[in-house]
């Protein structure tokens, strides 16, 4: 027989839980609610252990903590800026990442950081605290956020790792990173990963190290040495990110990546590609010499959205759309640079910022 504990606790979860699913074919996202629900509760017929269901609710708590404070400003892009905590305010990285943030800001984007010292504590004092986006993580010797970030309400307190990134990614439109430590090439390489295999973007990821410095250069000599020599990456993976000591070269270079490429999303196999601005039949006809090798079939095509993006925030953009390999991403990235080109006549993009 149940306590009176017992009863107290569960009948309000299950009031709630009967009230949710007689609201299900009402509710806007009722496939996806539908299917989250069916996998706990599978999972609660399964041997799981206490832990297990810990790190679930956990992780639940932290996805539903950021989905909250992104939510209002879904539409606006963001960049993310990494870097080391231990860059003190002396060093020329941390006065680079403060400049460069207040500039990226003053072209419309907004900045998130992981709200640590360092060169996260330079990009929230350069965004400034409205512009700003904090993703902590409580580590025993890095606890507190730092002063720029601190009780702002984009301020998301993160209990795992894994969630934490997801959301970095998840919201960046662009990834800058100055020098830093395990943690920062860990950044690079996960980012690098994620753009290679088609899980993140297509984003700009920007290097950027003080003026004569050599950090992202002696890095990118490894990779070139021990990657690209002995075949373990494509060529063209080089297209996937840029070095840089000019911060002019950095903001720019984010903002054209935007200029006419606006997105991409798969349709039923099909890479969708939604542009600012229509291009030209021979501009599409020279996509298509161009890059043809990066085609399982067809051509690429001119479109207006698809069937199944009715109701999408984008429907009223041009799309290109095509049968893409999924494999030579770089050659992606070229393409989209080659459309940014392209499109230099047709468009001057006034709020490349805006999704």
């Amino acid at each position: 027989m149940a306590s009176d504990f017992q009863r107290s606790t569960v009948e309000p979860i299950d009031a709630e839980m009967t009230k949710l699913v007689k609201n299900l074919p009402t509710l806007k996202h009722e496939r996806w609610i539908r299917r989250s629900l069916s996998t706990i509760v599978s999972m609660a017929g399964e041997k799981l252990d206490q832990l297990d269901w810990k790190i679930l609710a956990s992780s639940i708590e932290d996805m539903e903590k950021a989905f909250e404070t992104f939510y209002p400003y879904r539409h606006v892009r963001k960049i993310t800026i990494f870097g080391s905590a231990r860059t003190s305010p002396e060093r020329p990285e941390y006065k680079m990442a403060v400049d460069f943030a207040h500039r990226i800001t003053q072209q419309g984007f907004m900045v998130m950081t992981g709200a640590g010292g360092g060169i996260m504590q330079a990009g929230n004092q350069g965004a400034g605290a409205e512009k700003s986006f904090g993703l902590n993580i409580q580590l025993p010797f890095e606890a507190e956020s730092n002063p720029f970030i601190e009780g702002d309400k984009k301020l998301i307190k993160f209990k795992y790792f894994f969630t934490r990134k997801l959301f970095f990614l998840r919201e960046s439109d662009a990834l800058a990173l100055f020098p830093g430590g395990f943690g920062t090439l860990d950044e690079a390489f996960e980012s690098l990963t994620l753009s290679q295999t088609g899980k993140y973007g297509p984003a700009p990821l920007i290097l950027i190290d003080c003026q004569g410095g050599n950090y992202w250069h002696d890095w990118n000599d490894f990779i070139q040495k021990q990657l690209l020599r002995r075949g373990l990456i494509s060529p063209e993976d080089s297209n996937l990110y840029m070095i840089t000591d000019n911060l002019e070269e950095a903001c720019q270079a984010i903002a054209n990546f935007y200029r006419i490429y606006h997105s991409s999303r798969y349709v039923g196999g099909k890479l969708v590609i939604r542009l600012n601005s229509e291009l030209s039949e021979k501009d599409v006809d020279s996509l298509n010499q161009e890059f043809n090798d990066i085609l399982t079939t067809g051509r690429i095509e001119k479109s207006q959205a698809l069937a199944e993006e009715s109701g999408d925030d984008t429907s009223y953009l041009p799309r290109l759309v095509l049968h893409f390999n999924q494999k030579n991403t770089g050659r992606l990235y070229q393409m989209i640079d080659r459309i940014n080109q392209k499109g230099a006549n047709i468009l001057k993009l006034t709020h490349p910022e805006q999704k």
